[in-house]
């Protein structure tokens, strides 16, 4: 497990697909993610069972706070697209349970992804994509050190409309734990 001040993030279990599932089908949940279609319990035990083929460094987590004496999952995060020769990847982020929303454990999940990147991955540059709809993940992503590297213009249809996604990251040399 990786620890962080209020958070620790875990590996998944199939214990957590239904949970992840009634996240994933709400609508405000989804809305910041490339999902636009309902998804059902098999499509994620599929999604489960390809993860756990992936190198390990790229097996999602479980975010979770501690409650009492135990700990509850609020989200899901983890890298995917590492690239190892370029020491560069990409992180993706939630919080599926909505009232814990503009809490600040987005934040500390986003700081806590940095430092196991790069103090345990070794990764030099960690990327990611954010919808501009989305300004509490940015307002997150700016808080950890991240910058916008750049814009795709139009890039997602949504509600009717297209949006643009920024492509934001943070250098290891910029890292600030």
């Amino acid at each position: 497990m990786i620890y962080g001040e209020r958070i620790r993030l875990r590996a998944p279990e199939r214990g957590d697909l239904s949970r992840f599932v009634a996240w994933l089908n709400d609508p405000e949940v989804h809305k910041s993610l490339a999902i636009s279609l309902p998804l059902s319990l098999a499509e994620e035990e599929r999604w489960f069972e390809n993860m756990l083929q992936q190198s390990p460094p790229e097996h999602s987590m479980v975010i979770e706070i501690r409650e009492g004496d135990g700990w509850i999952p609020v989200g899901n995060c983890g890298f995917h697209t590492i690239d190892w020769r370029s020491r560069s990847g990409e992180l993706g982020l939630f919080i599926g349970e909505k009232s814990l929303w503009n809490q600040g454990y987005g934040t500390e999940t986003v700081r806590l992804l940095l430092r196991h990147g790069f103090n345990t991955l070794n990764l030099h540059r960690i990327a990611l994509r954010v919808f501009e709809t989305n300004p509490g993940g940015i307002r997150a992503y700016e808080k950890a050190g991240f910058v916008c590297e750049g814009r795709f213009r139009q890039a997602e249809y949504q509600d009717g409309r297209y949006i643009d996604v920024l492509y934001m990251s943070v250098l290891r040399s910029e890292f600030k734990e």
